[in-house]
């Protein structure tokens, strides 16, 4: 018998969201006590701000120009490496993969994809390397039809709660204060996905034989919007009680001031002439956010990362129930983050700043491993991901994984962390190349590409009509001193001073980026 790996994951998660990261609005006791007993990396990065390119990578520890999903919309492939098939050839693993996958686009009538057809025809694996694999997403319900598993069991056992599932991606009024996506879920508490994927995961584990190795992904879809915890909840934090993010500036004149040492999309999509459909609604405009809006949204994804915290209890005391407490390795992090207010923006999208880059990065090692505690502030990233779990199973690394393992002390062993990002949508054309080194954040955008039809036109008619006036030539981007500079206001990217270390970064960037795919992947759906 040798080391188990529960890996669980969330959706659209702040590093500040936990305790153990300093949040204190939020009660995470249960996560926190992972990272007091285990290594927690203060800077982790992914290798792209939206979901389905950063799940690829963890799926496959490749960065995003190998595995080619390079936007939400691009369906991996189904002959893509796997870490679960990796530890199952190499080590003899049991796998399971419950919650939220999203490698294939999520929302599809059609069933084009195998992941949406797998809830239509009862199908709970195998399916990319695991053994078991139930899906949940956001959302139960997408124009009267059930996504993924959960939605299919909750028509089932409750359709009047199925009915009446907020609709995503839509950015109509709710809550008390008419903030988008926030209304009122009247879901009890034992109907919404956190609590029903924490029940299979613990049923899960109560299957297996005791002397069993064993790989668990739990990938809960919250905190994303929408911001929709069961109302009985909410309770919990209210909005009223809440400050203001430390990332959002106090006044319209500030504001705009930040937002126009930025390149021209960050204050065109707070005035509404960009519309960042890649990252949020099509027909919401930033600076309709009022300060209790957001501080709604704010207090609702508090509740929402209180609900998973008490799920990670849960599964984690039935891993002690069966004894495997000593040998289980269990790493907790995101795909990607969340502006929750930060330079007056909601959602996600082409940003590269802390908000949606930084991630939470946990990995407690099996006590018996014993390994120290340890904060390591050197830069890790998402690909670093599958090799700490062959690390942890005692098989080398797969030759196609283009990570390392996890340091467990800052000995010195990273220099950086890369992040892209590349439009999907007709017309957009940014390109957006990253790296965190030495205490900065430096982003290049690479000149945009001229936007032409995809196929998207075909099946998704209103994406026909978007158009941006944002184009770069190659000559813009943003720098960040992250130590003077946490929240990322002052873009030093035309500072004559920083010229030598600008031309560095970028040079060392170029260096470390892989060659991309010979034939780049196409988009086929919006998300």
């Amino acid at each position: 018998m040798g080391r188990k790996i529960l890996f669980i994951t969330t959706d659209q998660q702040r590093f500040d969201s936990l305790g153990c990261n300093g949040n204190k609005f939020c009660r995470t006791p249960n996560i926190d006590a992972l990272a007091k007993k285990g290594i927690n990396y203060a800077r982790a990065y992914n290798q792209n701000t939206v979901c389905m390119p950063a799940r690829s990578t963890m799926l496959t520890g490749q960065y995003v120009r190998t595995h080619g999903v390079f936007a939400n919309g691009v369906p991996l492939p189904d002959d893509a490496p796997s870490f679960a098939q990796y530890l199952k050839d190499k080590a003899g693993y049991r796998t399971a993969l419950i919650g939220k996958a999203h490698f294939e686009p999520a929302f599809d009538p059609k069933f084009r994809y195998r992941e949406n057809a797998r809830q239509r025809d009862g199908d709970f694996g195998p399916w990319r390397g695991f053994d078991y694999a139930i899906h949940a997403m956001h959302t139960a319900n997408f124009r009267g039809a059930p996504v993924g598993h959960y939605g299919r069991w909750l028509r089932a056992k409750n359709k009047e709660v199925f009915d009446a599932w907020p609709p995503l991606l839509n950015a109509s009024p709710g809550g008390d204060t008419g903030a988008p996506e926030t209304a009122n879920h009247a879901i009890p508490r034992g109907l919404y996905h956190t609590d029903w994927l924490a029940d299979l995961a613990v049923e899960w584990l109560g299957s297996l034989d005791a002397d069993e190795d064993w790989m668990l992904w739990l990938s809960f879809p919250d905190p994303h919007h929408p911001w929709d915890p069961p109302a009985s909840e909410l309770p919990r934090c209210d909005w009223r009680d809440l400050p203001l993010p430390d990332g959002l500036p106090r006044s319209e004149a500030e504001l705009r001031k930040v937002l126009a040492e930025k390149p021209a999309h960050w204050l065109a999509y707070y005035d509404g002439t960009f519309a960042n459909i890649e990252g949020g609604p099509m027909n919401f405009t930033p600076k309709a956010l009022s300060h209790d809006n957001i501080r709604e949204i704010n207090a609702k994804v508090h509740v929402m990362n209180e609900l998973i915290d008490e799920a990670v209890g849960r599964v984690m005391a039935k891993v002690k129930a069966r004894g495997w407490d000593g040998d289980t390795d269990v790493l907790f992090t995101t795909d990607h983050g969340e502006l929750q207010g930060d330079f007056g923006f909601v959602y996600k999208g082409p940003f590269h700043v802390d908000a949606l880059m930084r991630l939470p990065f946990i990995w407690r090692p099996a006590p018996n491993a014993k390994v120290a505690p340890a904060r390591v502030e050197q830069p890790v990233e998402q690909t670093d991901l599958a090799p700490t779990m062959c690390a942890i199973a005692g098989i080398e690394p797969a030759p196609w994984m283009q990570g390392a393992p996890l340091p467990v002390s800052d000995d010195g062993s990273r220099e950086r962390a890369l992040c892209e990002w590349d439009s999907q949508f007709p017309g957009y054309g940014f390109h957006l190349r990253s790296i965190v080194r030495d205490g900065f954040l430096l982003t290049r955008y690479e000149p945009s590409t001229p936007g032409a039809p995809n196929g998207l036109e075909e099946s998704w008619p209103q994406f026909a009509q978007i158009t941006t006036r944002v184009r770069y030539d190659g000559s813009e981007g943003e720098l960040y001193d992250l130590k003077n500079d946490p929240l990322q206001w002052h873009n030093l990217w035309g500072d004559p001073k920083m010229a030598s270390m600008k031309r560095d970064l970028i040079a060392d960037l170029y260096d470390n980026l892989p060659e991309e795919r010979t034939q780049k992947l196409k988009v086929e759906a919006p998300a």
